[in-house]
């Protein structure tokens, strides 16, 4: 066989092969999914009781709302699960053999876990939660991680401060399965002594000789400051980036929505309206709700969109404004009804339902695009104090899936309701949920997700959605700052279609052969005419 027939051979293997691996199958990644062209393994570091679980889970939590496939492997649960009564510290000393053969061996059977999530089931970041506080076990993950061909990142959490450690053990381990009893002072006395088991052998990771040439971030005394070394690629970056915004302190974030809007009384989606009468009536219940919770501190966000301004005004506090924080934007579809785009886009509104995550309006946003707009919104709510954000219904959705962990699937169906507020108070590994709503009627804007099969014909499936950037050929959108009944000082441009002769657009209902063409030469003629009128103006 020549060398050409073989190097053919192998390349038609090779594509077999991608075509029979789940990862390479049809499934649907996001724009974040490509930041990795390898997998990659977190690996944390450091003394129990040093807050790794909960960076892991928060850092877990924030690469899984941007799209990237992660999972927490806490080796706690497999020890627990080798060993099911937990009885002293004994079991963490360095000279109790028999216990460090059964922790070995749990971490071995953590890493084959570890190998299935990022090659078989479509994982790109695996979070390996465990004290790795030795050289040696470093070592086995290294020699583990160069085997298989992933990346590894080092995350290292150094803290000397007794109250912050006497905190964590109190506010977390108390809890923990390992003690059942939950006696405070014995908890801490057998914590503490798990901890000076740890210490004897904890060798931490030497960026001058030892380790310089590893990826790692040393994180000290709670982000007091940090130490970042050898960052590879673009998602180390992005995870240095987060764990370097996240604050351990006690604050609560306050969501809601504006006040009813004139859309919303007309079923109408996007636009600039104003408040209803009875968005109004709870703007000034809202300011009744921050006084008697005495937020006397609290920062207030908007976005750039009248009806969130409007609601802020009532409560005679300072407030920012984002333009981040604005509304998705529907393309063609600002201002319409369901109905009306149902009517006028069927296979739009049918796509849509689809896959209402990745689906992305013509001209405007998807679900996908509104999270990583919204990524700079969630880095500051990590690092600030008590904060109120009056926002929309799609932007509410995307900053509360963030908190409660929610998925892709769940995101969009979300129950947001006017004139309801919700606090969000950060606690150990989660974000607690009180719910307050200000008795001021309104009407409800959610719709459900569709009930049963949906129609996916092939055809369409793929047409558009975040990552196919294409969307359909009328391309005129509404302008976002204006509402209906006020005209913008510049004329719209027709739709392209309006502009085809008779003979093509009947061609375009019945096919879509030649619209590509035709759309171009249109939307070019559309320009040229907007350019004619603004300049005669």
């Amino acid at each position: 066989m020549s060398s050409t027939q073989r190097e053919n051979g192998a390349s038609t293997n090779s594509i077999e092969a991608k075509k029979a691996d789940p990862r390479w199958s049809e499934k649907k990644c996001s724009w974040a999914s490509y930041m990795t062209n390898s997998p990659t393994m977190i690996v944390m570091i450091g003394l129990p009781a040093r807050g790794k679980t909960y960076m892991s889970k928060k850092l877990t939590r924030y690469l899984n709302w941007i799209g990237v496939p992660t999972k927490v492997f806490n080796l706690g649960v497999y020890r627990r699960e080798a060993v099911r009564a937990y009885k002293s510290y004994d079991f963490f000393r360095h000279d109790n053999e028999e216990a460090m053969k059964i922790r070995k061996q749990c971490a071995l059977v953590a890493l084959q876990d570890v190998r299935v999530y990022l090659t078989e089931e479509w994982g790109q970041i695996a979070v390996f939660d465990a004290t790795n506080t030795t050289r040696e076990r470093r070592d086995l993950i290294q020699a583990f991680v160069k085997e298989n061909g992933f990346k590894v990142f080092f995350v290292e959490s150094v803290c000397d401060d007794p109250d912050v450690i006497a905190a964590n053990i109190l506010e977390v381990k108390v809890s923990s399965p390992d003690y059942p009893e939950k006696h405070r002072e014995r908890v801490m006395e057998d914590f503490l002594k798990r901890i000076e088991c740890y210490k004897v052998t904890y060798q931490p990771l030497d960026p001058d000789d030892y380790d310089k040439d590893l990826s790692f971030i040393k994180v000290i005394n709670v982000g007091q400051r940090f130490l970042v070394n050898r960052v590879q690629d673009y998602i180390q970056s992005k995870i240095v980036y987060y764990l370097m915004n996240i604050h351990v302190h006690s604050h609560s974030i306050y969501l809601c929505r504006h006040g009813e809007s004139d859309h919303n009384v007309e079923g109408r989606i996007g636009g600039d309206s104003e408040l209803s009468p009875r968005g109004k009536q709870f703007a000034h219940a809202l300011r009744d709700f921050i006084d008697e919770h005495n937020l006397s501190d609290l920062k207030v966000w908007t976005s750039q969109l009248r009806r969130t301004i409007q609601t802020a005004e009532e409560l005679g506090v300072p407030y920012e404004q984002w333009k981040i924080l604005n509304e998705i934007d529907a393309g063609v579809c600002e201002e319409m009804t369901y109905q009306m785009i149902q009517e006028t886009f069927p296979e739009e509104f049918a796509l849509r339902d689809q896959d209402k995550y990745h689906y992305r309006y013509p001209g405007g946003e998807s679900y996908q695009d509104l999270v990583q707009r919204l990524e700079p919104v969630i880095m500051e709510l990590e690092r600030q104090g008590n904060v109120l954000v009056i926002c929309h219904q799609a932007v509410m959705r995307c900053l509360l899936a963030y908190f409660l962990d929610k998925g892709a699937d769940d995101l969009p169906y979300m129950k947001c309701p006017l004139h309801t507020v919700l606090k969000l108070t950060p606690v150990a590994y989660g974000c607690k949920v009180e719910m307050f709503y200000l008795n001021v009627e309104a009407v409800n804007t959610h719709r459900d997700r569709p009930i049963g099969n949906i129609p996916r014909e092939s055809a369409l499936i793929h047409r558009r959605n975040s990552y196919t950037p294409l969307s359909s050929h009328d391309q005129v959108k509404r302008p976002r700052l204006y509402s209906a009944g006020n005209q913008p000082w510049l004329p719209l441009a027709p739709a392209p279609s309006a502009l085809m002769p008779e003979s093509l657009q009947s061609q375009t209902r019945t096919g879509r052969s030649c619209l590509i063409p035709c759309a171009k030469e249109s939307t070019l003629t559309a320009a040229k005419k907007l350019v004619a009128v603004s300049a005669s103006e």
